[in-house]
């Protein structure tokens, strides 16, 4: 018996936390850290005779994530109990949605250009059509389209906390805090796909502010799904599934799925184990040994004995609401790049970092209007604006200018009313006294000097002062222009216009 060849099929559940002010069914803070046990009460403790309610803004962060990634939102909808017990889950079940997800039938369009040229299709080669035989690679193979099944409002459970040979704690703080659970089709073809999967969700959901996404909080985690279609002397096999719990980094997420590949690979090469469709493999990841581990085995949902959630009653989903989910969404990332690529002729590094964020494209955008050299302003704000912010360790919104500073700096300098290096003086004045730029530049006596007569004037006094630097240049010392060049510079403190300058000197000396 020989394989003929064998491809990776992945599936992703990607558990986020959402940016509600109180947890999803009580008036608990809804925020990380703190001191353990501090934001705690009766219903997210489960404590019996305790009602849960549902929060506001709770389900319109999800229709708002739904929209974002392309979903339906169901006009009718319900929470339901999943049993399973765990340490930190106080009820002894979940509160969940089962059968009538609030979201279905999204997709996400993976952008192929980030893959490195030899990860682009997979091990050993990316599948043109998912497996209800729809086009995956779509817009001229720019990108790879992932199915999104359902996204489920569910809540979050407590943290245990392990002290190594001393004791285990729990802290509740985490209990009841609104999560979104996004379930994909197996649809992924790598772990380089599941990875730039998470990375794009992480992008689309933070830009629209569902989520800080802090993979370091676990504000956003990774079970990922994963067999392997074999093909062995023209049979087709599939691997038993593993699900691997709780990724919470892009590159565990890789290196955990390539291991796992590897591992059920060698599995199937010993025993032909095959896929049991009521059977997985329930498995954690350790990042220090670098392998997969079997926790437990699970059988079916029938095991959790999903029921309705009898304390919340089913509801209705207001057209008002999904309107203005929907108003909140806004123009996607991706679409954002490719519009400021094409509108102002940005390079994809340029449009990569100033859509890195929200808030920094819409700063952008407002800089580069009334703008007359737009990709200058994308490079004060890249070069110098935004390396003053990681230095100080903030963001966009921390900054002590508005847009309307680089707007006037930009055209301050394409007037050649300063130089580039009196602009940098400029900058540096204008984040520190917040003024504006041409009020800075009369202040401080910068404006650039573009009045022929009195450029003309400067240079004729400089070669009267410097026979040696004219002798030089008649006896074939070309050099001798810039060093001249100098000599305007520092007569006129700088201040003269450059291209003029220099043009003078070169006509003056070549008359001579």
């Amino acid at each position: 018996m020989a394989i003929d060849k064998w491809e990776v099929v992945i599936g992703c559940e990607i558990h986020t936390q959402l940016l509600t002010k109180t947890k999803a069914f009580c008036a608990c803070e809804n925020r990380y850290g703190g001191m353990p046990n501090t934001r705690v009460c009766p219903v997210c403790l489960g404590l019996p005779g305790a009602m849960p309610r549902i929060s506001k803004g709770y389900v319109e962060l999800g229709a708002v994530a739904g929209h974002a990634l392309n979903c339906d939102i169901a006009r009718f909808t319900k929470f339901d109990r999943k049993h399973y017990f765990y340490p930190d889950l106080t009820k002894g079940y979940q509160i969940t949605q089962y059968d009538i997800p609030l979201c279905t039938n999204g997709h996400v369009d993976l952008p192929m250009a980030k893959y490195p040229e030899d990860q682009r299709f997979g091990q050993p080669k990316c599948r043109t059509k998912n497996f209800k035989g729809e086009d995956c690679i779509i817009d001229n193979g720019k990108y790879r389209r992932v199915r999104i099944e359902r996204i489920h409002l569910e809540e979050d459970v407590g943290k245990s906390l392990h002290l190594p040979g001393k004791h285990s704690y729990i802290d509740y703080n985490r209990s009841g805090t609104p999560l979104i659970e996004i379930v994909t089709k197996p649809d992924m073809t790598s772990p380089e796909e599941a990875a730039l999967f998470m990375e794009t969700v992480q992008e689309i959901l933070r830009y629209v502010k569902v989520t800080n996404g802090n993979l370091e909080e676990g504000n956003m985690r990774c079970d990922a799904n994963i067999n392997l279609n074999v093909w062995e002397d023209g049979k087709l096999y599939h691997t038993p599934i593993s699900e691997i719990k709780n990724l919470n980094s892009f590159r565990s997420i890789k290196e955990a799925c390539t291991y796992e590949a590897q591992r059920q690979l060698k599995e199937f090469m010993e025993d032909r184990q095959e896929f049991n469709p009521g059977y997985k493999n329930t498995m954690n990841w350790d990042e220090e040994k670098g392998q997969t581990n079997i926790m437990r085995t699970k059988n079916s949902f029938v095991d959790y004995r999903f029921v309705v959630e009898p304390d919340i009653k089913p509801f209705t989903v207001e057209e008002e609401l999904i309107s203005r989910a929907l108003s909140r969404v806004g123009e996607l990332p991706e679409a954002k790049r490719n519009r400021l690529k094409s509108e102002y002729g940005l390079s994809d590094f340029d449009v990569e970092t100033l859509t890195s964020s929200r808030d920094l494209a819409v700063w952008f955008e407002e800089a580069a209007k009334g703008a007359k050299d737009v990709k200058k302003v994308a490079n004060w704000i890249l070069a110098e604006l935004l390396a003053v912010l990681n230095e100080n360790k903030q963001t966009i919104n921390d900054v002590s200018i508005s847009p309307k500073h680089i707007t006037e700096l930009v055209n301050a300098i394409a007037d050649k009313r300063i130089s580039s290096a009196q602009g940098k003086t400029v900058f540096a004045k204008m984040l520190e006294s917040g003024k504006m730029p041409d009020a800075i530049i009369k202040e401080e006596g910068l404006e650039t000097v573009s009045d022929s007569g009195a450029i003309e004037g400067i240079v004729d006094k400089v070669i009267a002062d410097n026979p040696k630097a004219v002798a030089d240049y008649k006896s074939g010392k070309t050099n001798v222009v810039g060093w001249l060049m100098g000599q305007v510079m520092k007569a006129s403190g700088g201040k003269v216009n450059p291209k003029m300058a220099t043009e003078l000197v070169a006509k003056k000396l070549a008359a001579l």
